[in-house]
């Protein structure tokens, strides 16, 4: 990261010609979730032994992520009204160029209602899911594979134990693509230099700083509770996904750490039911820190133009925030299209004063994904101490640096286990 902004500082040029690392190490890191997360989900389930139970810990886990995502909405909410980051503005919605904010609410017009959102899920063919990455598409197939190779009990073994093998293949090419993430935030970390410059920190200020202090306020009260409740310490828990977090932020996609998160959840003693449904369904409707984001930024819009919210407005952002971030993850430039559909969803305020927002967005994101990770990561943690399917010794020893985690020892380990269990 840090020779990235030097590169990028020092020789623009050069730091915008490096792109293509970036691009590259996160495609190499997305063609690979979707076999991943299907064969582990798979699995998982093949291995729980008890369809009730994985059906139990999918319930618990919307009902989770749903509660700790409107707290995330409202702290946004509370936060912006207190600080009025956008007061002051006074910007005429006339003199902004609408141009700039006409590609993201057209994409945001195609983002449909809750019945779209639901139909989605569901893919066209079985391999449409694949081709396109849809996360909760795959989760779907997988869910329906591992409940019905269950359900045909022996006969069933088979391709159970060929999935196994598979994922063991899969995660074996993970550990080698992995090795290339330094190379990726680098070129990631010099474009943003240089394209934004270092100025953009100059930019919006209040509003970097309150999004940063809201999202401080989300970590340590919220998060810090759910961790103290499930008994382990937040703070070394970070410490633990610092790698992961550090990765997501310089390469702007949670996505590249995927595979490797789990990995370190099951690490931690967490069993594979858990995990395989609870990160890959927190991909897609756990984004605490997006959350904080959506609702802090139409706050600031609505200062930033002087246009006055009603509680029934504020009430209407709450609720359609809660449907529209459900869509966000996966799209090209999902933020800005998201808050596109959240302000033409609201009557009173202007969708072209989101190009306001545009000039900081980048300097947004990087806190966006890395509390969205960490947020997902205490979530499956949550679940698993709720359904009793965390050994606690075992995560203890590992968070106090006892256990050391090396990612294709573990996996390899793991998923033999699992397989000679199928």
């Amino acid at each position: 990261m840090i020779a990235g902004a030097l590169i990028g500082y020092f020789f623009p040029h050069i730091g915008q010609a490096l792109m293509p690392l970036a691009e590259g190490f996160i495609k190499l890191i997305k063609m690979m979730i979707a076999p991943i997360v299907f064969c582990f989900v798979v699995t998982g389930i093949c291995n729980a032994g008890d369809l009730g139970k994985a059906g139990r810990i999918a319930a618990k886990t919307i009902l989770y992520f749903e509660i700790v995502t409107t707290i995330a909405i409202l702290i946004g909410l509370v936060l912006g009204y207190v600080f009025k980051p956008g007061a002051g503005m006074n910007i005429d919605p006339a003199a902004l160029d609408p141009a700039a904010a006409a590609a993201f609410a057209g994409t945001a017009t195609h983002m449909g209602n809750g019945a779209d959102f639901v139909l989605g899920i569901i893919p066209s063919t079985f391999l449409s899911a694949f081709a396109q990455g849809d996360i909760l598409q795959i989760l779907l197939l997988a869910v329906l594979t591992g409940v019905a190779l269950q359900l045909l009990g022996d006969r069933g073994k088979s391709v159970a134990g060929f999935i196994g093998d598979l994922s063991q293949v899969l995660f074996k090419v993970m550990g080698i693509v992995v090795r290339l993430a330094p190379v990726g935030v680098m070129g990631a970390i010099a474009f943003t230099t240089a394209k934004f410059g270092i100025g953009t920190i100059q930019r919006l200020g209040a509003l970097v700083a309150v999004y940063y202090l809201s999202c401080a306020v989300f970590v340590v009260f919220v998060l810090g509770i759910v961790m103290r409740l499930a008994g382990l310490s937040l703070w070394k828990f970070t410490k633990y996904f610092k790698d992961e977090i550090l990765i997501a932020m310089g390469s702007s996609s949670s996505d590249a750490v995927m595979p490797v998160v789990m990995a370190k959840l099951r690490h931690l003693g967490i069993k594979n039911t858990t995990v395989g449904l609870v990160i890959p369904t927190g991909y897609s409707f756990n984004l605490d820190g997006f959350s904080i984001w959506l609702s802090l930024c139409v706050v600031f819009i609505a200062q930033a133009t002087n246009t006055p919210l009603a509680m029934s407005d504020l009430a209407l952002i709450l609720g359609i925030s809660l449907l529209t971030s459900k869509g966000a993850h996966g799209m090209p430039g999902s933020a800005i299209v998201v808050l596109a559909a959240t302000l033409s969803a609201v009557p009173a305020l202007p969708v072209v004063a989101l190009t306001v927002v545009l000039a900081v967005d980048k300097l947004l994101g990087y806190l966006r994904i890395a509390v969205n990770l960490l947020g997902n990561c205490v979530g499956a943690v949550a679940i698993a101490a709720w359904e009793k399917d965390i050994d606690m010794s075992r995560a203890r020893s590992v968070l106090d640096g006892d256990l050391e985690f090396r990612f294709d020892e573990e996996e390899n380990a793991s998923l033999n286990a699992c397989s000679s269990s199928v």
